[in-house]
């Protein structure tokens, strides 16, 4: 997703620029630019497709040095990659502007400009801001009042910074919906949208909040809120580091993985949900046709990444689209039936599965509307070659048990199935209620992850033994076996999941007290058919690991149970995948095995 760095100096500005943009690669973005003011007073700026590299490239042969400037990384939305589509975009010599979010009266504004007399360039929502800014300009001289003036006209999710060359002593950045971040140095003063990117320059932020508007001047900041009152935003000190692939104060990087899964789902949510409503344009330009025609899906995935797709299968059917999820190393090899208006989805941590890559490039000839992945890494494979991607946001994952990939896939497939509810009836107060619930989910997490001590003595009883049953209904499930999957990679205990209502049809053979037996139990409608379940287990002599809802009420012997408070039913399935995480990880810990780089295995599965 789009990404934004400004920065004024008495030094050149642009390394900073450049270094901040390449921080910010992991979002996902299609082009990038810059602009800068120069020592003769002009704005100049340069546009790539493609990497930041292909930038830089441009910018070494051809040095634009200035003391202020605005970069950014675009991921298309309103226009195809290309570089007149690329950020910054300009209204004449004007002013500049960087963007991230949607404006959705771009097409009303734009007309109005048109008849106005400006010209358009390119097919961008952003553009717009350019020439209504310039617009203003015209008859009113301060930059500040110009943004707040335009400000009050736009509607939709934003984050701008903009700058002129008949201003060069200071910036003028907005926020409405998209986070923007102030960093202060000593005699320079930086922004951006996302901390990462400034700390090689500082670790001092102020944070912008929802409707402010702000000038950036060397020496610091002036803040007005969005009735144009000067307030006050507090200077906050950063822990983090530019060295991001540190473990910190974490013993493995699993366990600092498994801790940031409260910031990248809010991450991977960022600029898509806005004032209870999904924006569905920040999927990308293609993506709306896409979900027009997509009548059924097709998912297609490896390991945690089908647990993934499992999961949202429960999700998409009950909003009334047809699903069907395959292990992409079984899917080439069978004769596929595709039924019409069928949309092909892929999910991939590292987006260079070779099973997933090669299901996708057979995809194409198999009569689909079209192709979507959901992924962690930009520019890999797999985005290059889907006809939308959208990116999980999860950051760089160290530990090879994947853990924070999946809760972000999961939060991503939860904005594709509101997508596509929309087109089967759901309401606008149906998608409320959702937005809302997740928009809950990073502090349910927060409140999940307070329990890993107590998750950590429950872990005592699992660490002599050589097998373990997960077991799950619904949409649990897949969760169950995910469980099972973190518990085998990292410890090296034998552990499979099974459907809970299929205990009787095979696996209650091996239940006995040296099987411990795991199990969620969310208050949902299947929770009286798995307190039946586990009694058979019970009967047997097995010992239980419950994981429930605070309103669960259990009549069993014999059980460790660890309740979660306050759980939102469409977003369950993602809280429950926590304790399962840490118990593994725990577990792991006291068999004292390589957590972070378990034998045989390896992050990215590129071969078949």
């Amino acid at each position: 997703m789009c990404g934004i760095v400004g920065a004024i100096a008495q030094r050149n500005v642009v390394p900073i620029l450049l270094e901040g943009l390449r921080r910010l690669e992991y979002r996902g973005y299609d082009s990038a630019g810059l602009a800068v003011c120069t020592s003769d007073g002009a704005m100049r700026r340069i546009r790539a497709v493609g990497k930041v590299v292909n930038l830089t490239e441009m910018e070494r042969a051809n040095p634009i040095p200035g003391n202020l400037g605005i970069a950014h990384t675009r991921w298309a939305t309103h226009g195809m990659p290309a570089e007149r589509n690329a950020h910054p975009h300009m209204s004449g010599e004007k002013v500049a502007v960087v963007h991230n979010g949607i404006i959705e009266n771009h097409a009303e504004l734009r007309a109005e400009l048109i008849a106005q007399g400006y010209r358009f360039t390119s097919e961008t929502d952003t553009e717009v801001i350019a020439h209504l800014l310039a617009h203003i300009l015209e008859t009113e001289s301060d930059l500040l009042t110009a943004v707040q003036m335009a400000a009050k006209r736009l509607v939709g999710a934003y984050g701008l910074a903009v700058a002129s060359p008949s201003d060069p002593d200071r910036l003028i950045v907005a926020r409405s919906g998209s986070p923007l971040v102030i960093g202060l140095g000593l005699g320079e003063t930086f922004i951006a949208s996302d901390v990462f990117a400034l700390l090689p320059v500082t670790q001092r932020f102020q944070f912008l909040e929802e409707g402010d508007i702000a000038e950036i001047r060397r020496e610091g900041a002036r803040v007005f809120d969005a009735a144009g009152n000067p307030v006050e935003r507090p200077e906050r000190q950063s822990q983090l580091s530019a060295a991001t692939t540190d473990k910190g104060p974490y013993a493995h990087y699993m366990l600092k993985e498994i801790f940031e899964q409260p910031s990248v789902i809010a991450e991977t949510l960022e600029g898509r949900i806005h004032k209870g409503r999904l924006l569905e344009e920040s999927f990308g330009h293609k993506a709306q046709r896409l979900f027009d025609l997509a009548r059924g899906v097709h998912i297609i995935a490896c390991g945690t990444s089908y647990h993934a797709g499992m999961v949202a299968k429960y999700w998409l059917e009950e909003a009334g689209v047809p699903c069907h999820v395959e292990v992409a190393s079984e899917y080439r090899y069978r004769n596929v039936v595709v039924p019409e208006g069928t949309l092909f989805l892929s999910i991939s941590q590292s987006g260079e599965t070779a099973d997933t890559l090669a299901a996708l490039r057979f995809a194409k000839t198999a009569g689909y509307v079209g192709s979507m992945t959901i992924c962690n890494v930009p520019e890999s494979s797999l985005t290059r070659e889907s006809d939308v991607t959208l990116m999980t946001r999860a950051g760089p994952e160290i530990g090879v048990a994947s853990t924070k990939a999946f809760t972000t896939q999961l939060t991503a497939l939860r904005l594709l199935t509101l997508a596509l509810a929309r087109r089967r009836g759901m309401t606008a107060e149906q998608e409320a209620i959702l937005v809302d619930e997740l928009q809950a989910l990073p502090r349910q997490v927060e409140v999940v992850l307070a329990l890993s001590d107590a998750i950590k003595v429950m872990a005592a009883s699992f660490a002599d033994k050589k097998d373990a049953l997960f077991l799950g209904r619904g949409p649990f499930y897949p969760v169950a076996l995910e469980g099972a999957l973190k518990l085998k990679e990292i410890s090296y205990i034998h552990a499979e999941a099974y459907p809970a209502g299929e205990l009787k049809h095979g696996p209650l053979a091996l239940v006995d007290a040296d099987m411990p037996v795991v199990c969620a139990l969310p208050d949902d409608p299947l929770l009286d058919k798995v307190l039946s379940n586990l009694q058979e287990v019970r009967a047997r002599g097995g010992e239980l690991f419950l994981f429930s809802d605070c309103t669960v009420k259990i009549e069993l012997d014999r059980y460790q149970n660890l309740t979660l408070d306050d759980i939102r039913p469409s977003t369950a399935p993602i809280v429950y995948s926590i304790p399962l995480q840490l118990l593994a990880y725990h577990v792991a810990v006291l068999k004292g095995t390589d957590v972070d780089q378990p034998r045989n295995l390896a992050k990215s599965v590129t071969v078949e």
